[in-house]
C-alpha cells in the first residue's frame, strides 16, 4: 500500500496549487512596487519616482533629459499597447465564444448518438460484466468539460497578457538603474503568468474531477473519459490563439522590419515607424496569450490522458485514489520546485552584466529539472503501492513504483537535451548562429540557405532525445509510460513560462525604451535582455514540441485503445491511406499559415510606406503616424485569416473518423504525429537563427561582429531579411504545429465511441 493516505492527496493537490497562486501574486506585487505614472501629467507615480530617483536617472539629468517626461511618455505608450492588446483579445475571444459554444453542441450530438441517445446505464467498455452511466451523460458531461478547458484556456491567455502589459514599462524604467534590476522585473513578472497559469490549470482540473465524480462515483472509467474534453477545449482555443495571435504579431513585425529597417535606415521600435505599436502589441497577443494557451493545452492533455488510461488499469479497478492522482501529484509537487527555483533566480543570485543573463536563464532549466527529479522520486515512492498492473492493450502489464520514476525522469530529462540542444542552435553565443551571420556578407540568398540548413540539423538530437524517451517509458509502463513522460516534460511549466514570458516582456521594455527616448546604454540593457530573451523563447517552443509529440502519442495509444483497434498494420491500404495524408496535413496548414502572414505583411507594408510618402515631415520626427491604421490591419487580417487552419485541424479527425472509419484515422494521426514534430522544430529553429543572427550583428560584441555591421550595412540588411523570412516560421507555423498534433489526437480520443460505432461510410461499402 502507499504510505499517502487519501487525505494527504486531497489535501495536497489543492493546496500545492493555492501557494502557487499566492506566490504568483507575491511575484506581481514586488514588480508593481516599480512607479508608473497613471497619466502623462505625472501624479502620484512621478512623485513616487522622485523619491525613488537613483543614480541612473540622475545621469539622465546630465544628459540633458527629463526623466518624469520619460517616466510619462512610458506609461502613455504601455497604456496604448495594453489597450491594443486587450481589444484585440476580447473581439478574438467574442469569435471562439460562438465556436467553443457551437463545437459543445457537436460533441453532446455526435457522442450522444454513438448509443441513440440512450439514457439507460450499459456495459462498461472495457468490462462489460459492469454497468456503467449512460451515453447521453457521458456526451453532456464531455461537452461540459470542454467548455470549462476553452475557459480555463482563454483565462490563461489573457491574465498572461494582462501581467506582460503590466510589466513591460516597468522593466524599461528599471534598466536605467542596471540590467540586474531590469532582468529581476523581467523575470518576475514572467514567472507571475508561469504560476498563475499552472497553479489554475491544476486547480481546475482537481475541481472538475471531483465534481463530475459526484455523479458518475465509481464509474471512473467513464469519468476520466468525459474528463479528456478539458485537455480538447484548452488546445481548441490555444489552436486559434497561436494561429491569430500569430499573424497579428508577425504581419506587423515584417512590415515594421522591412519598411523601417531596410528602406528607411531607422533603428528598430522607432517611433516614427508606423507599425511599431502594432509590433508591440502583437508580442503580447502572440508570443504571451497565445503560448499561455498552448502550454495550458499540452498541460490539461498530457493530465487527461494519463488520467484516463490509469483509469482502465489496475488503479481503476481498485479505486485506488492515492495511485489514481499520481499525475495531478507530479504537477503539484512541479509547482513548490518552480517556487524554489525562481527564489534562486530572483533572491539568492543577483545578474550584474548583461552576459550573465543566459547563463542565469539556463541555470533556471537545469536547477528545476535537477530538484524535480528528487521530488519526482517522493512522489513515487509515497503515493503508488509496490506493484500494480496497467493496461496495455488488453493486456495487464506488471509494474513496479521505480517504473514510473524513470518514465517520469525520461521525460523531465529529454526536456533538458531539448532545450540545451536549441540554445545551441539559435543562441548568438554558439557557432551555428555565428555562421549564419558570417553567410550574411554575400547577401540574403545566402543567409536564408545557411539557416535552413541549422533547422534541419537542429532536429536531430531533439527526435532521438524524444525516441529514447518514448522506447524507455513504453518498454516499462506501456501507453501510460509515455502519459507520464509528457507530464515530467511539463512538470516545471511554471519555470518554462516564466522564462518564456520573460523574452517578449523584455521585447517590449526594449521597444518603449527607444519610442521613450530613453538614453541609449538603457536600450544597450533591454537589447541585452531581449537577446537572451530570443533564445530562452526558441527553448520554450523546443519544449512545447517535444512535450507534444510525447502527448499526441500518449492520446494516440488511448484513442487506439478506446475504439477497439486491435493493432495498427501500415500495410493495411486503409492505414497507410491516413498515414500519407496525415504527414501531408502539417505542409497543408503551415502553407495557410504562411500565406496568411505574407498577405497581412503585404498590407502592412504597403500602409507604411504610404504614410511615410505622403505625411510631411514623418521621416524626420516632426510628425506623428498614424499607428491605429497599422492596427487595425494586424487586427482584421488575424481575426479573417486564423478561420481556415482552424477548420483544418478541427475538421480533418471528424472527416477520416466518419467517412473512412478508426484505422484510417490512426494512420492519420500517426502521420501528422511524425511530420509535424520535424516541421516544427526546424521551422522555430530556423526562426531563431535568423532573429539572433542579426541580433548578433546589431550588437558588434566580437570583432566578427562589428566587420558585419553597423545597422544598415549590406550585411545587416541581408540578416533583417532572413529575419523577416524566420518571423512567421518561429511565431506563427512552427509553434502552432505542436497544437495540431496533440489537438488532433485528442479531438479522436473525445469521438471515439462515435466513430467506433458508426465510422467507415465509405470504406465500409468499398
Amino acid at each position: 500500500m502507499a504510505v499517502l493516505g487519501t487525505a494527504a492527496v486531497e489535501a495536497l493537490i489543492p493546496v500545492a496549487a493555492l501557494i502557487g497562486i499566492a506566490f504568483a501574486m507575491l511575484q506581481w506585487y514586488v514588480v508593481a512596487r516599480v512607479p508608473v505614472p497613471s497619466h502623462a501629467g505625472g501624479g502620484e507615480g512621478s512623485k513616487q519616482g522622485r523619491g525613488v530617483r537613483g543614480e541612473e536617472e540622475e545621469g539622465d539629468e546630465e544628459d540633458g533629459m527629463d526623466y518624469l517626461l520619460v517616466e510619462a511618455r512610458c506609461a502613455e505608450i504601455q497604456r496604448a499597447i495594453s489597450i491594443g492588446a486587450t481589444s484585440f483579445l476580447l473581439t478574438e475571444y467574442k469569435y471562439l465564444a460562438a465556436f467553443t459554444a457551437a463545437f459543445a453542441a457537436v460533441i453532446f450530438v455526435f457522442l450522444g448518438s454513438a448509443e441513440r441517445f440512450s439514457a439507460r446505464p450499459s456495459p462498461c467498455a472495457y468490462d462489460p460484466s459492469r454497468e456503467c452511466r449512460p451515453a447521453l451523460a457521458n456526451a453532456a458531461f464531455s461537452a461540459v468539460a470542454f467548455l470549462l478547458g476553452a475557459a480555463t484556456s482563454v483565462l490563461s491567455g489573457y491574465l498572461g497578457m494582462r501581467v506582460a502589459t503590466f510589466a513591460n514599462a516597468r522593466t524599461a524604467l528599471e534598466a536605467r538603474h542596471g540590467v540586474g534590476r531590469a532582468f529581476a522585473a523581467a523575470f518576475r513578472s514572467g514567472a507571475a503568468m508561469g504560476f498563475l497559469l499552472a497553479s489554475s490549470a491544476l486547480l481546475v482540473l482537481y475541481a472538475a474531477v471531483n465534481l463530475f465524480g459526484l455523479y458518475y462515483g465509481d464509474d471512473w472509467g467513464g469519468l476520466y473519459e468525459s474528463i479528456t474534453g478539458y485537455g480538447l477545449g484548452g488546445s481548441s482555443v490555444a489552436l486559434f490563439g497561436r494561429v491569430g495571435g500569430g499573424i497579428y504579431t508577425k504581419a506587423a513585425d515584417v512590415g515594421a522590419d522591412l519598411v523601417g529597417k531596410v528602406e528607411r535606415n531607422i533603428p528598430e521600435d522607432d517611433p516614427r515607424n508606423p507599425a511599431v505599436i502594432a509590433d508591440n502589441v502583437g508580442d503580447n497577443v502572440g508570443d504571451i496569450a497565445g503560448m499561455g494557451s498552448d502550454l495550458f493545452g499540452s498541460y490539461a492533455e498530457s493530465s487527461c490522458a494519463a488520467l484516463f488510461v490509469a483509469s482502465i488499469s489496475s488503479f481503476g479497478a481498485e479505486h485506488d485514489l492515492t495511485a489514481m492522482m499520481y499525475p495531478l501529484l507530479i504537477s503539484a509537487v512541479g509547482l513548490l520546485v518552480c517556487a524554489i527555483t525562481t527564489v534562486v533566480a530572483t533572491d539568492v543570485t543577483e545578474v550584474k552584466e548583461s552576459d550573465e543573463v543566459g547563463p542565469a536563464l539556463k541555470r533556471q532549466i537545469l536547477i528545476s529539472t535537477v530538484l524535480m527529479t528528487a521530488g519526482v522520486a517522493a512522489v513515487t515512492f509515497l503515493a503508488l503501492p509496490p506493484s500494480f498492473t496497467l493496461f496495455d492493450f488488453g493486456n495487464d502489464k506488471h509494474v513496479k513504483n521505480w517504473h514510473l520514476f524513470i518514465c517520469v525522469s525520461a521525460g523531465l530529462w529529454a526536456g533538458l537535451v531539448i532545450g540545451y540542444v536549441t540554445e545551441y542552435f539559435t543562441s548568438n553565443a554558439y557557432g551555428p548562429v555565428q555562421a549564419v551571420a558570417r553567410s550574411c556578407r554575400t547577401g540574403a540568398a545566402t543567409n536564408v540557405i545557411f539557416g535552413l540548413a541549422v533547422g534541419y540539423k537542429s532536429v536531430i538530437v531533439p527526435i532521438l532525445a524524444i525516441a529514447a524517451a518514448i522506447y524507455a517509458s513504453f518498454r516499462l509502463a506501456a501507453i501510460y509510460g509515455i502519459a507520464l513522460a509528457a507530464l515530467g516534460m511539463l512538470s516545471t511549466i511554471a519555470t518554462g513560462l516564466a522564462i518564456d514570458a520573460y523574452g517578449p516582456i523584455s521585447d517590449n521594455a526594449g521597444g518603449i525604451a527607444e519610442m521613450a527616448g530613453m538614453p541609449r546604454r538603457v536600450r544597450e540593457r533591454t537589447d541585452a535582455l531581449d537577446a537572451a530573451g530570443n533564445t530562452t523563447a526558441a527553448i520554450g517552443k523546443g519544449f512545447a514540441i517535444g512535450s507534444a509529440a510525447l502527448v499526441s502519442l500518449a492520446l494516440f495509444g488511448a484513442y487506439v485503445s478506446r475504439a477497439g483497434i486491435t493493432a495498427v498494420d501500415v500495410l493495411s491500404p486503409r492505414v497507410f491511406v491516413g498515414l500519407l495524408v496525415g504527414a501531408m496535413l502539417p505542409y497543408w496548414f503551415s502553407a495557410m499559415t504562411m500565406r496568411s502572414v505574407g498577405s497581412a505583411a503585404l498590407r502592412m507594408v504597403e500602409e507604411v510606406r504610404r504614410q511615410f510618402d505622403t505625411i510631411p515631415g514623418l521621416a524626420e520626427g516632426l510628425a506623428v503616424p498614424d499607428y491605429a491604421t497599422c492596427v487595425r490591419i494586424s487586427t482584421d487580417a488575424s481575426l479573417k485569416k486564423m478561420m481556415a487552419p482552424g477548420a483544418l485541424v478541427m475538421l480533418s479527425p471528424l472527416v477520416a473518423g466518419t467517412l473512412f472509419g478508426v484505422e484510417t484515422l490512426a494512420g492519420l494521426l500517426a502521420g501528422a504525429l511524425v511530420s509535424g514534430v520535424q516541421v516544427a522544430i526546424s521551422a522555430s529553429n530556423s526562426g531563431g537563427a535568423w532573429d539572433n543572427a542579426k541580433k548578433y550583428i546589431e550588437a558588434g560584441m566580437s570583432e566578427e561582429a562589428r566587420s558585419l555591421g553597423p545597422k544598415g550595412s549590406e550585411a545587416h540588411k541581408a540578416a533583417v531579411i532572413g529575419d523577416t523570412i524566420g518571423d512567421p516560421l518561429k511565431d506563427t507555423s512552427g509553434p502552432s504545429l505542436n497544437i495540431l498534433i496533440k489537438l488532433m489526437a485528442v479531438e479522436s480520443l473525445v469521438f471515439a465511441p462515435f466513430f467506433a460505432a458508426h465510422g467507415g461510410i465509405i470504406f465500409d461499402h468499398l
